[in-house]
């Protein structure tokens, strides 16, 4: 881990597909603001290198930015800024 950066853990709102498939909706950030994720880039079990742990990264773009978010067990989080 490098330190660079913080885990936030976010409530997020999935659509799961028949297939199991869960595909994140949108992500409620500490201060409460949602932010609607608009596409999914990719899909794949990786570690987070900036903020530490693993898990299941998704490669989301909200808005115009394209961020991480992972799913770490029953959990959901994002690397935030220290």
């Amino acid at each position: 881990m490098t330190g660079t950066a913080r885990k936030v853990y976010v409530p997020v709102t999935l659509k799961v597909g028949s297939d199991g498939f869960m595909r994140p909706l949108s992500i409620t950030w500490e201060d409460g603001k949602v932010y609607e994720v608009t596409q999914i880039r990719d899909v794949r079990r990786a570690a987070s290198l900036k903020a530490g742990g693993v898990g299941i990264r998704y490669t989301c773009v909200i808005g115009k930015q394209e961020t991480y978010l992972f799913q770490e067990e029953n959990r959901w989080f994002v690397e935030a800024k220290e």
